[in-house]
């Protein structure tokens, strides 16, 4: 397999949700490897994008989550890192609207993140949508809730929560099979040579064109021209479902995913919100900066 790096992107000023009908079933010509660590905030703030990009043309590609393991020694240096980490999860929430509480570092905090990274893989064994819905799962826990994600029990709380086989679960968060498929994306990783995350590689499955390397969060824009790119032709997007339907499939989202997703600035998808929270469709969830939403049916 192929890839190129985006440098043509890189250079300019610019600083999932699954689709409705039998479309899922199609063979789709475009796979997106995402490259990301559970503890990367920066990965966090890309979930906006990936959403909107999925609900627009989730028909044309698959997208595959490649953990990195580039934050597994988190707190290498026990007595600078804790403070240097809570200020750059905090400056991220400010840049990008998706709340990262960084006192997560002083109060609780995480050491190594490789046994997340495994407890992913663990999940995916239960399914590629079962390993998607966990990682958002822990991105809540670590970055809203300041749990230790590396802790068993936020971790069997995590799967319990979305439904896996617990019995399965615990035995595969400690299997082989799952300290290989984890393995498997550090050389994934490192011979696509990814050195910052997110990363998002576009590959045309049907072509034997190379592949096209993003690295870093740019303006959705961005992303619609590479997979345009990809594809070779220029497809509308499909239309957006109700604020409802995506509250409903998604259960929990940021006031910035729905600005995202609906081209509202933040004002706006907050009023919206508020008229659904005044008909207990969603209850309203405080967060250090901001809010989430939950749906109440």
């Amino acid at each position: 397999m192929n890839w190129k790096s985006a440098g043509s992107w890189q250079n300019q000023d610019y600083e999932q949700m699954p689709t409705f009908h039998f479309i899922d079933l199609i063979k789709k010509p475009i796979e997106i490897y995402v490259f990301v660590d559970p503890l990367c905030p920066e990965c966090w703030s890309l979930e906006p994008y990936i959403k909107k990009l999925t609900i627009e043309y989730g028909r044309f590609f698959t997208i595959r989550n490649v953990l990195t393991g580039k934050l597994s020694n988190t707190n290498a240096d026990k007595f600078e890192k804790p403070k240097k980490l809570k200020d750059i999860w905090e400056k991220t929430a400010s840049r990008t609207g998706m709340s990262c509480d960084g006192d997560l570092w002083i109060e609780n905090p995480i050491y190594s993140s490789e046994i997340s990274s495994i407890a992913i893989k663990a999940a995916e064994l239960q399914g590629k949508k079962a390993g998607k819905r966990f990682l958002r799962k822990m991105q809540e826990q670590a970055f809203l809730n300041k749990q230790d994600i590396s802790n068993e029990e936020v971790l069997l709380n995590c799967a319990e929560s979305i439904r896996l086989d617990i019995s399965e679960f615990k035995k595969d968060l400690y299997s082989n099979t799952s300290k290989k498929a984890l393995q498997c994306d550090v050389k994934i990783t490192n011979e696509m040579e990814v050195e910052y995350i997110p990363t998002m590689v576009f590959f045309n499955q049907s072509e034997e064109d190379e592949g096209l390397k993003i690295s870093g969060i740019y303006p959705y824009d961005i992303y619609v021209k590479v997979l345009k790119q990809m594809l070779q032709k220029e497809p509308l997007p499909a239309k957006k479902p109700s604020l409802e339907d995506f509250i409903s499939q998604y259960d929990f989202v940021a006031t910035k995913e729905v600005a995202v997703v609906y081209d509202w600035s933040t004002e706006k998808a907050e009023k919206e919100m508020k008229k659904l929270q005044l008909k207990r469709i969603v209850e309203k969830v405080p967060v250090k900066y901001g809010y989430f939403w939950k749906y109440a049916k």
